[in-house]
């Protein structure tokens, strides 16, 4: 397949950057949306893929399961299908820091897996996140990355020293870049 059949994928964090980052969250029902943040999707054009992709130790840790991380994915997609906006896949490592596994960002497995699935030139791609994690995952499949200002803002505990190629007040500032 030549690169003009590939999709352009728009890469998101979930927790800090869809919704308000609640260290392991797992249940549903105390989800809160960062405010702007579902406008800001509803504005993401269809020709681009939204997928989802978040690092959820909690479940390597113990604090909740693998169903039930299985359930909320399912619960806020189904949320967000309600509310008029499609995402087209989530996918989440399940293992701590220290697994030294290749799915947690900033490696990119995940994205490996979301490529082949989807058929995504990662050039023409973007990745949003608020921890330097994100940048540095969506640096390392060569997308352009927006570091947004919600959530941990890039300066959550051991970050890494990297630098994103926008930095966005939030999701809709991001959204607002990528359009353009």
């Amino acid at each position: 397949m030549n690169d003009n059949n590939k999709s352009a994928a728009v890469f998101l964090d979930r927790d800090g950057v869809i919704i308000q980052e609640k260290q392991f969250q797992h249940d549903y029902t105390k989800i809160e949306y960062i405010p702007g943040a579902l406008e800001a999707l509803s504005l993401l054009p269809d020709r681009l893929l939204k997928i989802i992709v978040s690092n959820q130790s909690g479940i390597g840790r113990g604090y909740f399961t693998a169903k039930q991380a299985a359930e909320f994915d399912r619960n806020l997609l189904d949320d967000l299908a309600a509310k008029g906006i499609k995402i087209n896949d989530s996918l989440y490592c399940p293992h701590r820091p220290e697994d030294n596994c290749s799915c947690r960002k900033p490696k990119t497995e995940l994205f490996l897996l979301a490529r082949n699935r989807y058929s995504i030139d990662f050039e023409r791609s973007w990745m949003v996140g608020d921890k330097s994690s994100d940048i540095q995952a969506g640096r390392n499949i060569g997308a352009k990355t927006i570091l947004v200002l919600t959530g941990y803002a890039g300066k959550e505990p051991g970050a890494l020293d990297t630098k994103p190629d926008f930095i966005a007040r939030d999701l809709k500032e991001a959204v607002e870049i990528i359009i353009r």
